[in-house]
């Protein structure tokens, strides 16, 4: 059974305890300073016995760790402390928060805004090497063959 202890550095520790000959021992299982769920897949995969995530899960916040349950959240709760600090989102990308939002996961609201969502919040690194691609696809093409020109009989004024 694994249980959670608060360590003076700020960390804390997922810990499970077993019994040997010479009395009770805990090992650790993993150590964090947020529980994020690539935390709880590392002490299910260190466990002896079953971990039920969402048990492990209750543990931690009656511990008084922090619990973060995805990307999405954490970036939902950074968007939530700007908007209180008084800074704004550009129009565009609030408009399609707003819109996917509404709308619910998974389920793009039209195909041209469902491709604008996936580079809003792509780095300039991300989209230089996207831009690299096309222009290495449009130089791999082959070039286009042209036709002979139609000759047409030359009509003179008379």
């Amino acid at each position: 059974m694994a249980f959670i202890v608060s360590k003076p550095n700020g960390t804390w520790e997922a810990r499970e305890s077993h019994r040997t000959p010479r009395g009770p021992r805990s090992r650790t299982l993993a150590t964090f300073r947020e529980f994020t769920p690539e935390v709880a897949s590392r002490i299910e995969e260190r466990s002896s016995a079953s971990i039920d995530r969402e048990d492990l899960r209750r543990k931690v916040a009656r511990a008084g760790a922090p619990v973060v349950e995805s990307e999405a959240d954490r970036a939902a709760a950074e968007v939530l402390r700007e908007i209180s600090r008084g800074r704004s989102l550009r129009p565009g990308l609030a408009r399609l928060l707003s819109d996917s939002l509404a709308a619910g996961p998974g389920v793009p609201v039209d195909h041209e805004a469902d491709r604008m969502k996936q580079w809003a919040g792509a780095s300039t690194a991300e989209r230089a090497e996207a831009l690299a691609d096309l222009l290495d696809l449009g130089e791999s093409l082959p070039p286009a063959t042209r036709k002979a020109a139609t000759r047409y009989p030359r009509i003179e004024s008379g």
